[in-house]
């Protein structure tokens, strides 16, 4: 198996899936060792620093990559299997932005009210105790918060010669913002491009489900991931799987799309896991699945599907390559699950 680093140099992140020449080639069965700056770009280093003033908004969510996957061709399946999540500061982000969040007024559907005033909160990350530290600013409240850290971004260049912002999470994978892009998580992606040209970014410490200012913690975070490429069987959204649950994402406006998405490429994968017709598996789906809101504010929102493995028998999808990236995981020694 190869084992490649690499840590961009600013002239070096892609801001876009699609459009962007791969920084390297790799093979499958390559793990990665790699760093990723926050979303900010490395802009917001303390409360005083405010986003109308601090951020450029064409320079938002840097990635890195993309990585052309030797033999990914168009319909194939990418597996990502995410190994370490580290922060890679002792501190972390978050902003209230004037006109962005789940809970103000938005350009795409404005209102008369003025905007929320802006606020940022530095969040301490505390390496032993894996921690960040809120600390309200209206009050004298304070508490620590176990971290999660995860990616915010994973995802690989769209079809038709689509270039799509970094911040649009879609079909392609992109910005999810979901808490279950964590260390032990094998994502599935549709090849839609020669090379596949995968990349991914965005780190948060910590989120919650929904993202409902529309930042979480955000940090620069070191990434430890292996990439894999099976021929065929390419999703139309992206799958998940970790050692207890399988998922789909779904994104789209309104939310409701974003769910079905989700709902029906969940159907798809038990009839492919278990010879189920559709109607069968929506049957079993309403019964058994949970829906964790990923994200409320970008472009498009996320949804996730979700089902708990033990609920079902065995059926190892793709052939057991989660279970072999995590047995190929465990090889590498140090690990963050």
């Amino acid at each position: 198996m190869d084992h490649v680093t690499f840590i961009p140099t600013p002239e070096q992140f892609a801001f876009t899936f699609g459009g962007a020449e791969p920084v390297m080639r790799i093979r499958p069965s390559t793990v990665l060792t790699l760093w990723t700056e926050d979303a900010y770009g490395g802009r917001i280093t303390s409360a005083a620093d405010v986003a109308t003033s601090a951020l450029d908004t064409e320079d938002l969510n840097p990635q890195t990559g993309p990585f052309w996957i030797d033999g990914a061709e168009p319909g194939d399946t990418l597996a990502v299997h995410l190994v370490d999540l580290t922060p890679a500061r002792s501190w972390g982000a978050s902003t209230l932005i004037p006109f962005f969040g789940g809970l103000t007024s938005v350009p795409a559907s404005p209102t008369l009210q003025d905007p929320l005033p802006e606020r940022t909160y530095i969040y301490e990350y505390d390496s032993a105790a894996k921690t960040v530290a809120f600390r309200a600013q209206g009050s004298d409240f304070s508490l620590a918060l176990p971290a999660n850290p995860m990616l915010g971004t994973i995802g690989v260049a769209p079809k038709r010669r689509e270039v799509r912002t970094s911040l649009v999470p879609d079909a392609f994978g992109g910005n999810m913002d979901t808490p279950e892009m964590a260390a032990g998580a094998t994502c599935f992606l549709r090849v839609n491009v020669p090379g596949a040209l995968f990349s991914l970014g965005d780190g948060h410490y910590r989120q919650g489900e929904g993202e409902s200012c529309g930042t979480a913690v955000e940090g620069a975070m070191h990434v430890t991931v292996i990439v894999d490429l099976i021929k065929g069987g390419g999703p139309t959204w992206p799958r998940l799987e970790t050692d207890t649950h399988l998922m789909c994402v779904g994104s789209g406006r309104p939310l409701e799309e974003a769910w079905r998405a989700g709902q029906v490429e969940m159907i798809t994968w038990l009839g492919e896991l278990y010879g189920l017709d559709r109607l069968d598996a929506y049957q079993l789906l309403t019964q058994i699945s949970l829906t964790p809101i990923a994200n409320v504010v970008d472009t498009n929102y996320s949804a996730v599907t979700k089902i708990d493995k033990r609920l079902l028998p065995a059926a190892p999808a793709y052939a057991g390559m989660h279970a072999e990236l995590r047995s190929a995981a465990r090889s590498l020694g140090s690990i963050s699950y």
